[in-house]
């Protein structure tokens, strides 16, 4: 069994004194919580993606890059990354790089997201959210698993010879979970 602390990256009002911290006081909190996580010999400190308040975290993957350049052991984990309004390009190769710099202390738990606003931010439908998370799930296990991909799809544009860089730290993908709250299918 391992124990760990995961936030969804909201920035709550305190009930005891009826303040909000900043986004920065947040981002930082998270970033201490987690170096905290570390130094109490707990195993694993996850940070979800969010693209509108209240919630800080738009991109998970460089405030766990700049937790891991201060961490030595921890794991680190998103809780959730969206697959469906990312583009699984972008999400292999920036959590490969993040695997690089943490020296494969990366898992990557995805979701399709819940909150409709967010699908037209980023060119997308939520009714396509379940087609959306399969296509964009199977075609980042294969930029993962495969040097050279060709791919088409029905959302994003065809891959004709493309290799995502960088590859997986010694060919080993990040370990995936994946997040679900109201989709059986997703689960």
């Amino acid at each position: 069994m391992k124990s760990g602390v995961f936030s969804v990256s909201d920035t709550p009002t305190d009930p005891n004194t009826g303040r909000t911290p900043t986004e920065n006081e947040r981002i930082k909190a998270a970033v201490a919580i987690a170096k905290k996580v570390e130094d109490i010999g707990m195993d694993v400190f996850a940070l979800g993606e969010h693209h509108n308040r209240p919630f800080f975290s738009s991109s998970p993957t460089t405030t766990l890059a700049y937790i891991a350049a201060q961490t030595e052991r921890i794991t680190l984990s998103t809780a959730t990354t969206l697959i469906t309004t990312n583009d699984p390009v972008k999400i292999a190769e920036d959590y490969a790089m993040l695997q690089h710099l943490a020296e494969g202390r990366v898992d990557l738990m995805l979701g399709r997201g819940n909150m409709g606003p967010v699908y037209p931010w980023f060119g997308q439908d939520i009714r396509n959210g379940i087609a959306l998370a399969y296509e964009n799930y199977a075609l980042l296990h294969r930029l993962w698993r495969e040097d050279v991909v060709d791919w088409q799809g029905k959302f994003r544009t065809p891959l004709t010879g493309f290799t995502s860089t960088p590859r997986p730290l010694d060919g080993v993908p990040p370990f995936v979970w994946h997040g679900s709250i109201r989709s059986p299918e997703i689960a």
